[in-house]
């Protein structure tokens, strides 16, 4: 979920979480993962609809569909869930949610994963609201859904490996496998600092309260859907 940099601090850090870049992971999906390819799709129109949107015309359909928690609709709390705010933006979180959502599909079962998924983004957009009640800055994006996707991962496949392109010097990259409790907690511990350092002000270009408040339901709520074992347990 982002909002507007404020930080130029806060900023670095979220920088360096992208430094890796994960590619895909090692466990193939037993079942085919319409709800996680629907839900790609979904929010590839939604993107597509947005870029066709005239410059004048965004301000106030972000006002409509993005959270604002300060000029709060709660329509706008499912509706900023399809919708980003940039090619980066959406490219990153669809990449996310391809890599890691097919699995915990397969592990939740296709319509338990939607309402999982659901959830996890109103978790998040909620965490989010309640950090920054007052905030008139527009927020906007899947990220949140997808760290509840990304928690539920973590506990339900803490052994796979994912393979992850990681760039050392600006000319030389290497693609390396990365275990996935240290890939996920990672990214989760930057989140978590990312929040802690912007703690009592509105800053930062990402609504990282959104994100640790979506990974840990996940990670929580999975121990509820989860049905079955495999030997990545």
């Amino acid at each position: 979920m982002l909002r507007e940099p404020k930080n130029p601090a806060i900023e670095a850090i979220m920088t360096q979480s992208r430094a890796m870049i994960p590619l895909r992971d090692v466990i193939p999906s037993r079942t085919f993962p319409f709800i996680n390819i629907a839900l790609i799709v979904l929010n590839s129109v939604a993107f597509l609809f947005e870029l066709s949107i005239a410059d004048a015309s965004f301000q106030p359909f972000l006002r409509v569909f993005a959270l604002v928690p300060g000029r709060l609709l709660w329509t706008s709390v499912l509706t900023s869930m399809f919708i980003h705010a940039g090619w980066l933006h959406f490219l990153g979180n669809m990449l996310y949610l391809w890599i890691f959502g097919d699995n915990v599909e397969d592990r939740l079962g296709h319509f338990r994963y939607l309402f999982f998924y659901v959830f996890c983004g109103v978790a998040a957009a909620v965490a989010h609201i309640w950090m920054n009640p007052a905030s008139m800055v527009p927020t906007l994006g899947a990220s949140g859904a997808i760290a509840g996707v990304m928690g539920a991962y973590f506990v339900l496949y803490p052994r796979s490996q994912i393979l992850t392109l990681i760039p050392l010097f600006i000319f030389y990259m290497r693609i390396v496998e990365v275990p996935a409790i240290a890939f996920l907690g990672i990214w989760f511990v930057i989140q978590f600092l990312s929040g802690a350092a912007s703690a009592g002000a509105e800053s930062g270009g990402v609504a990282v309260w959104a994100h640790v408040a979506g990974f840990l339901a996940g990670a929580a709520w999975v121990l509820v859907f989860r049905a079955r074992r495999t030997r990545w347990d």
